[in-house]
């Protein structure tokens, strides 16, 4: 495991037991989010660094009960904490490495991460794995419950030039790995980046 998957799974796993409690009005934001990735019934959609599998229940809505909905996440803790909560009744959990997914190419219709590109060890290069299990059109979503400003006060910092969810930022990053970006969205409810798979 590199250090910087270690780094990541530490950070979580000391935050894993206290992370629904820490943010309990997030589930509005996540399903609205969730609706905006026109899936339809039956559709495949894997959640990326699920944590706590917020997403899975709104993703599970949107997809219905004939769809597939996978839950990765590199952190046994927010695996546990997700099936302590019932969220693997909405889909199925994996502990698995966002940057070497377990998954076949073109095999889904989506991938949601919701406050993943930040974690991500080598973005350019993680952003290409999440489109190779992609099929062609489909839909990736970069999400976080608040935007950029209001979690940067949360956290008691500045947003920098280099912040990689800022959309000048964002839309070559994701170009270069075979996504086009078709709608951004940074207000302080909600931040939301949906790239379509090229080619």
């Amino acid at each position: 495991m590199s250090d910087d998957h270690t780094r990541v799974r530490d950070f979580f796993s000391a935050r894993a037991a206290d992370w629904d409690n820490r943010f309990p009005d997030d589930g509005p934001a996540y399903r609205a989010a969730a609706s905006a990735l026109g899936l339809r019934p039956g559709d495949r959609v894997l959640d990326a660094g699920c944590g706590t599998g917020r997403a899975l229940p709104a993703l599970r809505e949107v997809v219905g009960p004939a769809g597939i909905v996978l839950g990765a996440d590199l952190t046994p803790a927010m695996l546990k904490a997700a099936t302590d909560a019932g969220r693997d009744r909405a889909g199925q959990l994996l502990l698995a490495d966002v940057t070497r997914l377990p998954v076949r190419d073109a095999s889904l219709d989506a991938v949601f991460g919701a406050g993943l590109i930040s974690h991500l060890p080598d973005p350019a290069q993680n952003l290409r794995e999440l489109r190779r299990v992609v099929r062609p059109g489909g839909v990736l979503a970069l999400f976080h419950p608040i935007g950029r400003a209001a979690l940067a006060a949360r956290q008691g910092r500045q947003i920098t030039a280099d912040d990689l969810r800022a959309e000048a930022n964002l839309r070559p990053l994701l170009a270069g790995a075979g996504w086009q970006l078709t709608s951004y969205v940074d207000e302080d409810a909600r931040f939301l980046a949906l790239a379509v798979r090229e080619g």
